[in-house]
């Protein structure tokens, strides 16, 4: 017969499961009323601003809802592949898509209102002191997941000449890679996630500096930007500059 450890130990894991269990409860939900408020307020206040938004994946664990398998941009892509005619600043619309759907991003569609110069985080820190410095207009700045900032400018518009623009998809791999080394020029065609938002990881894209600044000519900021991103590259020379970008396949 046993000697009653079994039994013991049986009861000393529900006892300890038991225990936990009003830890769990205790905890602070993720989703707050304060921050539903705060999401809505930010989110109306991008579309004041101009900003044309549409809903976005958001974070499941370190999953995108879109469960596709391998998601390459988690967490930072639309939901419909109708965004670009979807994307709108009524704030009736985006109101009733953020409390429709409270856990879902938004992202906002480039080169209709704004562009937005995205470049590595430590890049972006060194330019924007820089940019101050010089006392150079800046825009919203926004930091993305921990890894990369996002400039706001204003659009360049509908150039004369087709020929003058130059898509996000080169932007992501421009044959002149070695001349702007890990700038990405989101403008017509393009998008980039709206704060606030949520990344897998628990990681986030918030404003460094808010809607309340105009947004520059883009070109103000190429060169001290071009310039970071290529002393940057310098000091990692390891990393793959052409790494995944949006939007893709979306």
């Amino acid at each position: 017969m046993g000697d009653g450890n079994g039994r013991y130990r049986g009861t000393e894991n529900r006892l300890s499961r038991e225990s936990r269990l009003p830890q769990w409860l205790r905890r602070r939900p993720k989703n707050t009323d304060a921050d539903d408020s705060r999401r809505v307020t930010l989110l109306l206040a991008a579309a004041a601003a101009g900003l044309p938004l549409s809903p976005a994946a958001y974070p499941v664990a370190y999953r995108c809802s879109c469960e596709r398998i391998g998601c390459p941009t988690p967490g930072r892509h639309p939901v419909s592949f109708a965004w670009q005619t979807q994307s709108t600043t009524d704030p009736a619309q985006i109101e009733r898509w953020a409390v429709g759907q409270p856990q879902a991003n938004f992202i906002t569609a480039t080169g209709m209102v704004h562009d937005v110069l995205d470049v590595p985080l430590e890049a972006g820190r060194s330019a924007l002191d820089r940019l101050l410095e010089l006392d150079i207009e800046v825009g919203p700045v926004a930091e993305s997941g921990g890894d990369r900032m996002l400039f706001f400018t204003a659009t360049r518009g509908t150039p004369e000449d087709e020929d003058e623009w130059w898509p996000c998809e080169l932007d992501c791999h421009p044959e002149t890679m070695d001349e702007h080394p890990g700038l990405r020029w989101h403008c017509r065609g393009s998008y980039v996630p709206v704060p606030p938002a949520r990344l897998p990881g628990d990681l986030e894209v918030s404003w460094l500096r808010g809607l309340e600044y105009q947004l520059p000519d883009p070109l103000t900021l190429l060169e001290t930007l071009t310039d970071a991103c290529a002393k940057y590259a310098g000091e990692n020379e390891q990393l793959d500059q052409h790494e995944v970008a949006w939007p893709i396949g979306r």
